[in-house]
């Protein structure tokens, strides 16, 4: 159960919890929540999330990255397959398992919401199926994981509280599909030498390590812009401003960024974007709490 466990990458499925609690914070804000729906919408992401994570595993592993990888504790994968603890069968078939699983949850609020759900469902579908197979050698992998793990889900569960969309939802969601665009593409600076063997088009490899830092360190700061300049437009709250005390942590991962091949400063980076991605989102989610209780 141990090795199961550590196959589904439980340090980044905290992420979906963050998510979901970010898109049914901006609800509650807005006058809606139920608590049955805010678990099943966490379920669902959590086997989609599972699925997305042990599929990279069961490709990875049959492509041979496993095998050449420079694993760390937020990249590289899980190493169970390469370690043989896990055999590759099983994680694929537990891979599609927690795909089809995840389906009926999808059915149910796309019948008691509407169909307006189904292109978040699609795409995030696309996303989790073609991620590893197509996504990330048509150079979209970031962008999948921005959509898929970051933007979307922040507006799915903010539909399937309210029944709608908002431009105030839409606003809440971008910080998210940034996070997750950026979580990705540092995350990718370890692995740059076996994407590239596998014939990966990463944005690290395609824009350079110079590059693909500069462009990190732009989103990082844009995002916090975002976040103060429509708080105090009036069209987040004021108290979303708490999402931009995680800016020290952001400017240790820029740093970090910046020296991409020292290793010594590269993975403690590592470890300050994922602080970064959960931080701000739980941060920003209190704050629509605070907002909607004042």
């Amino acid at each position: 159960m141990r090795t199961w466990f550590l196959e589904t990458r439980p340090q980044f499925l905290i992420i979906s919890l963050m998510v979901v609690f970010l898109g049914t914070s901006v609800a509650w804000y807005h006058g809606y929540f139920s608590l049955l729906y805010c678990l099943l919408a966490l379920v669902g992401l959590l086997l989609v999330h599972t699925s997305v994570n042990t599929l990279n595993d069961y490709f990875d592993y049959k492509s041979g990255i496993d095998l050449e990888v420079k694993r760390t504790p937020f990249s590289g994968g899980s190493g169970i397959l390469s370690a043989g603890l896990l055999t590759p069968v099983s994680v694929g078939r537990f891979g599609l398992l927690c795909f089809l699983l995840a389906i009926p949850i999808g059915i149910y609020f796309v019948i008691l919401r509407g169909w307006l759900l189904v292109p978040v469902l699609v795409i995030g579908t696309l996303c989790v199926l073609l991620y590893t197979t197509h996504l990330k050698r048509w150079g979209l992998g970031e962008i999948a994981c921005g959509l898929g793990l970051g933007m979307l889900p922040v507006l799915g569960a903010y539909f399937v509280q309210s029944g709608t969309y908002t431009w105030e939802a839409v606003i809440a969601a971008i910080p998210s599909g940034i996070l997750l665009h950026n979580a990705l593409l540092l995350n990718e600076f370890p692995d740059v030498e076996a994407d590239e063997k596998a014939g990966k088009k990463t944005l690290t490899i395609v824009m350079g390590k110079k590059k693909a830092s500069l462009l990190y360190s732009m989103l990082i700061i844009a995002m916090y812009v975002w976040i103060a300049a429509w708080s105090i437009a009036g069209f987040m709250p004021i108290f979303a401003l708490l999402g931009l005390l995680t800016l020290p942590l952001g400017v240790k991962a820029i740093k970090g960024a910046r020296n991409y091949d020292e290793e010594s400063k590269l993975l403690p980076a590592l470890g300050a974007n994922l602080m970064v991605v959960l931080g701000t989102q739980s941060l920003l989610a209190v704050g629509y709490i605070i907002a909607a209780i004042v």
